[in-house]
């Protein structure tokens, strides 16, 4: 499952019309290059290459451009716009964000097209598996329940940015251009239909690289989550609390199955391709990068946008362990509040804090030296006073003024990182196996589910059966716990120490000489801090509802929660950030838990006097709307804002 190619020819029936915007008449104009025909599907070696190609599709395409970046990241309470404002309608929710998005380099069909080309693939992988005469069962369960865990991903991911969709279930083999939208209660139905399915036929072999039936799992339980969430409370109430004891079951059996890795570093501690930490025992889904340039996949383009500029500063220059430097969004101070930065190793082990300095001129400095520094402070820290600090502050173990020192709180009147294109990288997509500098065509797999998600979809739904009088608060403690258990620095732990996956550099077919890598297995913990080295454990375990940590209660206060349910809702959600960011989730969770307005207004600089109740959802592509008709006749105009979401 590693080598995806499949020729467009071979799938062009898959596509549907609904995705019609940029890919219909590419395929429909196109020549069948190869002797097969649909007729191939019928056999076990063509049902074999559609499933190949339908989990490139769904899998790996997304993750090659900026489309999750921009649909998944922007516009929440954790990123603002980096260094480079291309996509910056996406978080800005500016007058440019519409139905005809034309001023980024992610239009508002993007994500539309992408989910409904990957239906198409699923519907004829279904039509094809539930018709094949095979003699082997396994081949036509399999096939058939990747089938239907496909179109329920793509469904469940476009319910969850636009509310209801048009559903088409049978592949297309002429033009349609007939389509109504289904309602979000229609849509989620048809979305755990197909997981339920899916989890009845698979087995768990493969994971992470294959479907398997811990996969459907955990997405199924996402799915009742989601229609058990806040912005489908006006007809939920029916299926709430059947659907939240169903994500904790879900959730336990997802649990046994997958441990999570003893240490949070382990998952980005990426070696080579295909190396051990890809296949750690906590991952249920990966999508699948490799090394091989002759695959249809353009690579993992995610190590390029959460980086900031470091090639531009004194004594340095790019390398390829620094990453190609897009610099799309940056962390907020959310982000730096969020964490027990003392004793959660998670901040320290997700975004880059120092750079070895990799250019050295003047004589006083030499490769390997550092070279910039970023400080993340408390607010109550007086000895800075300046953000940016040029050969002022000493490295503790050469002696040397550091040539570049960012830092999150000083005294300076009026300045911050949230107005500056420094700060520090989120580094779990870092991909140091690339075969060139400027190389943006990743080889590293992208994590699609893990357990420790899993864990706190549980945690989530104890909170919310609680405020339905089932339960206590305190039942979502002993998940969340397990989470942050595994985060609480061990006794004995070097927290100085770091690791991305610029480590894999060693294994890329480019040889750059090791002095001028910027990459430095050491973090800011100790001089953010501004404590002395020690290895004393402070756990993080939460003992009770009653008394949440020091950074959620200041979270809770600034938001102005008061209420049981808001306040352990809160601390589920800040969970999901210290554990999950960057992982592409917290637009969806915070749009589906109706948060998105008041966290986004209270942290993110260019959203908040922009973003309003009607962002919770996205425009429906206006390519979309002028492609469709109605009795032969294109939509009016009041038609098609009668199918439009509200605001747009």
């Amino acid at each position: 499952m590693k080598k995806y190619m499949i020729h467009c020819a071979k799938i062009f029936l898959a596509v549907t019309v609904v995705g019609i915007a940029t890919s219909c008449s590419d395929f429909l104009d196109e020549e069948l290059t190869t002797q097969r025909s649909k007729e191939y599907y019928k056999t076990e070696a063509g049902i074999q290459s559609l499933a190949v190609g339908t989990y490139a599709q769904v899998l790996d395409s997304p993750f090659s451009s900026e489309v999750m970046l921009s649909f998944c990241n922007s516009g929440t309470d954790e990123f603002h716009i980096g260094g480079d404002a291309s996509n910056g309608v996406w978080n800005a929710y500016d007058s440019g964000l519409k139905s005809d998005v034309t001023i980024a380099n992610v239009k508002a069909n993007r994500l539309w097209d992408d989910m409904y080309t990957g239906i198409g693939y699923a519907n004829l992988l279904i039509e094809s598996a539930t018709a094949i005469e095979s003699t082997s069962d396994a081949i036509k369960k399999r096939s058939l329940g990747e089938g239907y865990f496909f179109r329920a991903y793509n469904y469940l991911r476009l319910v969850r940015q636009y509310g209801g969709v048009p559903l088409k279930l049978i592949p297309s083999t002429t033009v349609e251009l007939e389509f109504t939208r289904a309602t979000a209660q229609e849509v989620l139905t048809q979305v755990i239909d197909d997981f339920t399915k899916a989890y009845n036929l698979l087995d768990n072999a493969g994971a992470p690289v294959k479907v398997t039936k811990d996969a459907a799992a955990h997405f199924l339980a996402k799915a009742y989550l989601t229609r058990a969430s806040e912005i489908n409370d006006s007809w939920n109430s029916a299926t709430k609390t059947t659907d939240l004891q169903q994500v904790v079951s879900l959730s336990d059996g997802v649990i046994a199955g997958h441990p999570l890795a003893s240490n949070f570093g382990d998952l980005w501690n990426y070696a080579k391709p295909d190396g051990i930490n890809e296949f750690l025992p906590e991952l249920i889904l990966s999508a699948q990068f490799n090394r091989d340039k002759t695959t249809a996949s353009a690579g993992n383009f995610q190590h390029v946008l959460f980086t900031a500029r470091y090639d531009d500063l004194p004594q340095m220059q790019r390398d390829l362990t620094g990453m190609r430097p897009y610099s799309r969004l940056a962390a907020t101070y959310f982000v730096y509040s969020a964490f027990d930065q003392v004793n959660d190793s998670r901040f320290w082990k997700s975004f880059r804090t120092k750079h070895r300095l990799n250019k050295p001129s003047g004589g006083y400095y030499a490769a390997g030296d550092l070279g910039i520094m970023y400080v993340i402070n408390q607010p109550t820290d007086t000895r800075f006073s300046t953000i940016f600090n040029s050969n002022t502050i000493k490295y503790s173990k050469t002696g040397k003024t550091i040539p570049t020192v960012y830092v999150a709180y000083s005294s300076e009147s009026g300045k911050s990182l949230l107005s500056d294109k420094r700060f520090p990288s989120l580094s779990k997509h870092f991909d140091g196996a690339r075969t060139a500098i400027n190389d943006t065509r990743g080889l590293r797999d992208m994590v699609v589910a893990r357990s420790a998600e899993t864990y706190l979809m549980a945690a989530e739904a104890k909170v919310r059966l609680a405020a339905l009088g089932s339960g206590s608060y305190a039942s979502a403690l002993p998940y969340i716990n397990t989470v942050r258990q595994r985060a609480t620095y061990k006794n004995g732990e070097d927290r100085s120490f770091y690791i991305d996956g610029a480590a894999a550099y060693t294994t890329s077919e480019f040889i750059q000489n090791p002095t001028l890598n910027s990459f430095m297995t050491e973090n800011s913990y100790y001089e953010s801090n501004n404590i002395g080295v020690s290895t004393s454990v402070t756990d993080l375990l939460i003992s009770s509802t009653s008394s949440l940590p020091a950074q959620d209660i200041a979270i809770i206060n600034k938001l102005g929660y008061s209420s049981e349910y808001d306040r352990m809702l809160c601390l589920v959600l800040n969970e999901r950030s210290r554990e999950l960011i960057g992982e592409f989730f917290r637009w969806e969770d915070l749009s589906r838990t109706k948060t998105l307005v008041k966290r986004t207004k209270a942290y993110n600089p260019e959203a908040a006097p922009n973003i309003q109740d009607y962002h919770n959802l996205r425009p429906i592509p206006q390519t979309f709307l002028d492609a469709i008709q109605k009795a032969g006749i294109g939509l009016t105009a009041n038609e098609k804002q009668a199918m439009q979401n509200p605001g747009y």
